[in-house]
């Protein structure tokens, strides 16, 4: 019998990372939910479990963590106590890069250094860390690196230029895992959405109701939409590997060209 095969995936109590984990938890891939809410955590675990455990077969670990803390993402992954982790962790072959956040959008000269800080440290840093320690268990030959880059890592717009730098960073580092795996028979695609309806804009702003008009007037992107794009990518046949796919709501045809009713 064949072992099912493991996903991993970073910011998995929210958004575009608990939809991911419910899709791939239908594709039959077993799970190692990652994310730093605990709680969040728990429940959707037992959820998972409830919905595709037994019969199913579906196990799933958690990993409550900071990314952006290089020990513990080291000792989470060198140094793993959890029995039920180690096991899966032997059975990785996806890892899906999704914690990510932007901060504030204010002009350059204005914006606070302590949130410029925050984005290259969870963007580029924290992804970078897991990638890197995660690669220690993803055998040649299988295996698939999917990373959540933005249409901001392809157009800049005024007031998210930190931000938009970081998921430049991020194309860049996909393209770079890309070369340097080239012949391992390891994947790598980097997502890049546009609007998604998530708790992004309330991070960013700090205004639930500013973070809340940012999606009316037009019907953005929801997390199951972006989740169906992974998917689709890590179950396509080994000989395929869809390097990038861009994603707008129909509503929306760049970064700064949006149409509300």
């Amino acid at each position: 019998m064949t072992a099912r095969q493991v996903a991993l995936i970073t910011g998995a109590s929210s958004g575009i990372g608990e939809a991911t984990a419910r899709r791939l938890a239908k594709e039959g891939f077993d799970l190692i939910l990652v994310a730093r809410r605990e709680e969040r955590l728990r429940e959707l675990q037992a959820e998972l479990e409830k919905e595709f455990g037994g019969s199913k077969g579906l196990s799933v670990g958690t990993m409550v963590l900071d990314i952006t803390d290089r020990e513990a993402v080291r000792s989470a992954f060198q140094s793993q106590k959890d029995l039920k982790i180690q096991d899966l962790l032997k059975r990785l072959h996806v890892l899906v890069s999704n914690a990510g956040l932007a901060k504030g959008v204010d002009p350059m000269p204005e914006a606070k250094v302590e949130d410029w800080e925050t984005m290259i440290e969870t963007n580029v840093l924290g992804l970078l860390y897991v990638t890197r320690f995660a690669l220690d268990f993803i055998k040649p030959n299988r295996g698939h690196l999917v990373n959540l880059g933005s249409v901001a890592g392809r157009w800049t717009y005024p007031g998210g230029g930190v931000y938009c730098a970081t998921k430049a960073a991020v194309l860049a580092i996909t393209e770079g895992l890309r070369l340097d795996l080239q012949g391992s028979g390891v994947r790598v695609t980097n997502i890049e959405p546009g609007k998604v309806s998530t708790e992004f804009s309330l991070v960013r702003y700090k205004d639930p109701d500013r973070a809340r008009k940012e999606y009316e007037g037009y019907e953005p992107l929801a997390p199951d939409d972006i989740a169906d794009c992974i998917a689709w990518s890590v179950t396509r046949p080994p000989h395929v590997n869809i390097q990038e796919m861009v994603i707008f709501p129909t509503a929306q045809a760049s970064v700064t060209h949006l149409v509300r009713k």
